[in-house]
């Protein structure tokens, strides 16, 4: 993928252990945008990243702009840290070079996530719930990507450590110029960081836009105001 290209998914269809978790999915994002996935729970947000990286395949639909070259970084839903390596081994298991170069780099990243040199030698079992996540970010930025794709960055977080990861998604989304897609079910986060929003509902596209408080759309309406009545139906 070049700087001057963007994304688009065309009629994107996925299907799962025989079920049709995504059905027709289509968007298009701007190189160095930012978009945020929104929708209640299994609307087809996880799938659509992992198949944006490469992990699930459509059975039909293509997506265009990712070139065989393109660096992508993952944020997992739950960090998804090796808990066998190191804080560095984590960050750096991709990169090429020798240690004392791996050790660097990581350090380097950790810095930008808010972190000190010395957490580069711990384990992910010594570290809280937000500093994981801020390593799982250290480690989606560590090749410098062009597509940054970032899975519920905040989930489990307090307020305060939401505000501190949503900052660094922006801060550093905008030094790389990369192209970001954010999958997430805290509104706030959404309104933070999104130049565009899509909702997703029972694995299609149910609306578009860049303003989720500024529509009629009725998903919308009943997932800002957290209604019981409306489309989206309660499991």
């Amino acid at each position: 993928m070049t700087r001057r290209e963007g994304i688009s998914l065309r009629n994107v269809s996925v299907r799962l252990e025989g079920a049709r978790v995504l059905d027709s999915v289509g968007f298009e994002i701007e190189n160095g945008k930012s978009l945020v996935l929104i929708g209640p729970t299994a609307a087809g947000k996880t799938v659509t990243l992992k198949t944006l990286a490469g992990l699930f395949h459509p059975e039909a639909g293509s997506i265009e702009g990712l070139a065989g070259g393109a660096r992508v970084g993952m944020l997992f839903q739950r960090a998804a840290l090796f808990d066998s390596l190191t804080v560095w081994e984590n960050i750096a298991f991709r990169l090429r070079g020798g240690r004392d170069d791996a050790i660097a780099a990581a350090t380097a990243r950790l810095a930008q996530v808010g972190l000190d040199s010395e957490v580069a030698f711990l384990y992910p079992v010594e570290l809280s719930g937000g500093m994981q996540k801020r390593v799982g970010l250290a480690r989606a930025l560590a090749d410098d990507p062009d597509l940054l794709l970032l899975d519920e960055p905040t989930a489990g977080l307090d307020p305060v450590m939401t505000g501190i990861i949503t900052d660094l998604i922006a801060e550093n989304v905008a030094r790389l110029g990369a192209t970001a897609i954010t999958a997430t079910s805290n509104l706030e986060v959404a309104r933070s960081i999104a130049d565009q929003v899509v909702m997703l509902h029972e694995g299609r596209v149910v609306w578009t836009g860049a303003d989720i408080d500024d529509t009629d759309n009725p998903y919308i309406a009943q997932f800002v105001h957290k209604a019981p009545d409306g489309p989206i139906g309660l499991a």
